[in-house]
């Protein structure tokens, strides 16, 4: 079993990095991808945590905005933790999160809901990344809202009253980052509809001309159809089709492993980073 996209408590998951490994080879995984949200602060804790014969993928998902102000999560895996213009871009992601959750607290305010940055704070685990998550997560905790699925589902939706973007590197820039950094760039979820503004068929060529290597076909935020139009996609544009969970603990329904990818698309994904760095125990 191959998982390529999951989340710790280092970003918006409820698992510890240790915690996340332990559950993977419990249950079998053969590979599991760990891409926290603009940070890759979860990966030594992983790496720490591996045994046996389970192979460990090391990224980071990356927040992004088109220029016309749509939201993309591109998936960064295999890259150098050590390439200081990578760290610089996920630093400068990471530090646009706070002003952009102020923002949607005092959107949230003005129409008469209940809630604070101190709030928000109580529900942040220490040193994770800041997201709407967190704000979910304090909503349902004053009893606003029964779970993060439906906060996403409504007030924490892209096309929301209280939705606020904030200062991201465009999709493009992104994968060309990644590639720099020697890894490899797959779009998350790409046609999520249900989450609000989705990319439109004829985005992806040039993000291809960019150096993008897969497309995440296989992903409960996409139904049947966007899943068959996705997977023409990669196979027309030629570039890899992956599945997974974008598993985050407790905090969503997304089972780990309930998406996968397949061993012969892995193989030609991991071929395309300039190094192999698959950690192995």
């Amino acid at each position: 079993m191959i998982d390529l996209h999951t989340h710790t408590n280092k970003s918006d998951g409820t698992d510890s990095p240790r915690e996340l490994v332990n559950k993977a080879i419990a249950q079998g995984l053969t590979v599991l991808a760990i891409s926290d949200h603009d940070t890759t602060s979860s990966w030594e804790e992983a790496t720490q945590t591996l045994r046996g014969s389970m192979q460990l993928v090391l990224g980071s998902e990356i927040s992004c905005l088109t220029t016309d102000g749509i939201s993309v999560h591109m998936l960064g895996l295999l890259f150098d933790g050590g390439h200081p213009e990578m760290q610089i871009m996920l630093e400068e992601t990471r530090d646009g999160r706070l002003p952009r959750m102020r923002k949607m607290i005092e959107k949230m305010q003005s129409a008469g809901i209940d809630i604070s940055m101190t709030d928000v704070e109580a529900a942040r685990p220490e040193g994770a990344t800041l997201g709407r998550p967190h704000l979910a997560d304090a909503l349902v905790n004053k009893g606003i809202i029964t779970s993060r699925d439906e906060a996403f589902q409504g007030m924490l939706n892209n096309d929301s009253e209280f939705y606020v973007s904030h200062a991201a590197p465009t999709p493009v820039d992104a994968i060309k980052m990644i590639r720099k950094a020697g890894g490899v760039a797959v779009i998350a979820h790409p046609f999520a509809s249900h989450r609000g503004q989705i990319l439109q068929v004829s985005d992806f060529q040039n993000l291809v001309e960019a150096g993008l290597n897969g497309i995440e076909v296989d992903h409960r935020d996409q139904n049947p159809d966007e899943r068959a139009q996705l997977r023409g996609i990669a196979r027309e544009l030629d570039v890899v089709i992956t599945g997974s969970s974008d598993y985050h603990g407790t905090g969503k329904l997304n089972a780990l492993a309930e998406f996968q990818t397949s061993p012969i698309e892995w193989e030609k994904l991991e071929a395309q980073a300039d190094k192999r760095r698959v950690v192995r125990a």
